[in-house]
């Protein structure tokens, strides 16, 4: 395909280096005209500061967003409506709300536009392995899910564009926040908020670096969720509950620690579980199996994991948490 990013940051450079061999990077855009031409060097494409210079290329097949978080839905909706696939970043809008007009424009192309949202999380090989023992019925029926997610932020921190509310949206809670409740949902399945908070300790900015849920479905499921931008050492907890097992999936890679998975499986005696663990140590390959989703998506191949009305329905959980009151 003929590739198109916008937003030339690190996002844009990981989504960059994750392309097909016989895809065609045609054409970037960043206001930042200095990361532009980093990650443009070596390679034959156009470079533009304005976004609607790529959205009207007809040569372009595809459009990869990862821009902040105030521009990822008019850019999706424009792309859209030319007819372009794209891959939007997380969390896809600032809110439902922003999002709503996005998810009508491609439910009204449905079949003939495929948008991905970057929901890279469910493609690490730890998440996979989860859905599948889940799937193959070995925990019996889910009773909840306690998740924990943060790092420590740096330097700076709170000066970056994500501390401005016109920009990011949010905080935390929009941030790993929004991997956390993707997550929940995809094992759970629909959530709604039963209470939680989001609330600023330590970062001088005007949004949370703490957020905290409760979550329930239908059926009285719980998902008990926290996420940090003040975790000092960089965490990723997620344990699955059910009535004849649990999973612990600990560590992404690199700062995190080895990814791995532990699947307790309780015995009719109850007592000690047998424990058999998977590790999943190398390099992150999240963003490689997320892109390949979105290409098999749009080749008629696979279904999109991780779609608008994915990212619509944990925008809803966020806009319950901020509208209880923003720090």
């Amino acid at each position: 395909m003929n590739i198109a990013i916008i937003g030339c940051g690190l996002i844009g450079g990981k989504r960059a280096a994750h392309l097909r061999a016989d895809d065609a990077l045609v054409a970037l855009c960043d206001v930042n005209e200095q990361a532009m031409a980093r990650l443009a060097a070596g390679r034959a494409c156009v470079c533009t500061t304005d976004w609607r210079d790529v959205i009207g290329r007809t040569d372009v097949e595809a459009v990869i967003v990862a821009t902040t978080h105030n521009l990822l839905a008019p850019i999706t909706l424009a792309a859209v409506q030319a007819g372009k696939h794209v891959l939007v970043e997380k969390p896809a809008a600032r809110t439902a709300g922003e999002l709503a007009p996005v998810l009508d424009a491609w439910r009204a192309r449905a079949g003939r536009v495929v948008v991905k949202v970057g929901f890279n999380h469910r493609f690490h090989p730890a998440m996979q392995k989860a859905r599948v023992l889940i799937d193959e019925g070995v925990l019996g029926p889910l009773l909840f899910i306690r998740g924990r997610y943060g790092h420590g932020g740096r330097p700076g921190y709170e000066k970056e564009w994500r501390a401005q509310p016109e920009l990011s949206g949010g905080g935390e809670l929009l941030d790993q926040g929004m991997h956390m409740i993707d997550l929940a949902r995809w094992y759970l399945g629909e959530l709604s908020v039963l209470c939680g908070t989001a609330r600023r300790y330590f970062w001088k900015m005007p949004v949370d670096d703490n957020a905290f849920l409760l979550l329930e479905t239908a059926a009285g499921q719980m998902a008990q969720l926290h996420v940090s931008w003040t975790e000092w050492k960089n965490l990723f907890s997620l344990e699955i509950y059910g009535r004849d097992g649990k999973l612990h999936i600990e560590g992404l890679g690199g700062s995190y620690g080895v990814e791995r998975i532990a699947h307790y499986a309780m015995s009719p005696q109850m007592g000690p579980p047998a424990t058999t663990i998977y590790e999943f140590p190398g390099a992150d390959v999240s963003w490689q199996k997320e892109y390949e989703n979105f290409t098999a998506a749009i080749a008629g191949h696979a279904a999109v994991l991780g779609d608008l009305d994915d990212a619509y329905q944990a925008l809803r959980v966020v806009d319950a948490i901020y509208q209880r009151g923003k720090p």
